[in-house]
């Protein structure tokens, strides 16, 4: 019974130690949210006297919301700017200790490339705002999607929550830049690469002349796929430039004769010796724009694209 004593006494003298610590303007403390008010939030700073944050002492952030985003139980972590609010209350500003632990974090984010979620607040010109960490971002419109986004185009993104990585971080500057395009390409590549997964060397289909290279063609197959007839593979007579033979809209057939790395060698020569009876293309039907899809999208409609 004596070592409980002791050890509850011990647990009230460090209670007793922090409750009359010496606080100073500029200190950065952590406190448990005890109230959500529309003009300020009190916290428990484990101190003889509460915590007051303004709400414009909460965030930088126009759309913030105090009774939205805070909860009583949350954690708060805040710089002292006054030790008396005239009420006997420290005064803190959560806008200011984010100031400070705001770009360690965003430079974290940027080196481990975080995947994280922002609110579009306002258009801007060449781009538009979000905040992050509480800190005002910046994303251009040729980082908002796989293709650059007109400025017209801006203001239809207000409010559209958008998965992005920090590209970068200066706190000097106080230049925060975010993109959404990496993670976008990232998953279209994934996309792509699970699609091809699905096709086999020998599959004879049918594409359109996407665009002519010196080197080749590149065909369009429909489902997000396209793959490259070398110059050497689309026809039996020697040609100085694709253009001679084929121009771009086109429909032609082609045979997959390589996958590498997740790209696609196409041949139009390998089909020219073979009787069309002994091509075996499994051909379906759809209503699409009057067109008909072919056997890569068979293909791929039985694997779930």
């Amino acid at each position: 019974m004596a070592e409980e004593k002791m050890e509850s006494m011990e647990d009230f003298k460090d209670e007793l130690d922090r409750s009359f610590r010496k606080i100073n303007e500029g200190d950065i403390l952590t406190g448990t949210v005890i109230s959500v008010g529309d003009e300020y939030i009190a916290l428990d700073l484990k101190y003889y006297t509460q915590g007051i944050i303004r709400t414009e002492d909460l965030s930088d952030d126009p759309k913030f919301s105090a009774r939205r985003e805070i909860n009583i139980g949350d954690e708060v972590t805040a710089t002292v700017i006054s030790t008396d609010d005239g009420k006997g209350n420290i005064l803190l500003s959560r806008k200011e200790a984010t100031q400070v632990l705001a770009w360690d974090k965003l430079k974290d984010d940027l080196e481990k490339k975080t995947d994280l979620e922002v609110t579009v607040s306002e258009a801007v010109k060449s781009g538009v705002v979000a905040f992050l960490e509480g800190i005002r971002g910046f994303i251009p419109a040729s980082k908002l999607d796989l293709s650059y986004v007109d400025e017209k185009d801006l203001p239809a993104y207000v409010g559209k929550k958008l998965m992005v990585r920090v590209i970068t971080a200066d706190q000097e500057a106080e230049k925060l830049v975010m993109s959404a395009k990496e993670i976008l390409k990232e998953k279209a590549e994934q996309t792509r690469s699970e699609k091809i997964s699905n096709i086999e060397v020998g599959l004879v289909t049918e594409g359109t002349v996407e665009s002519l290279q010196p080197y080749g063609a590149f065909i369009d197959l429909g489902n997000g796929i396209s793959g490259l007839v070398h110059i050497s593979q689309i026809c039996n007579q020697r040609i100085a430039n694709p253009a001679s033979v084929l121009k771009v809209g086109e429909k032609v057939k082609v045979k997959v004769i390589a996958i590498k790395e997740g790209k696609l060698s196409l041949s139009m020569k390998a089909l020219e010796d073979v009787a069309a009876t002994e091509i075996t293309e499994e051909k379906i039907d759809y209503k699409s724009e009057g067109d008909a899809t072919t056997s890569l999208a068979a293909l791929l409609k039985k694997a779930g694209f």
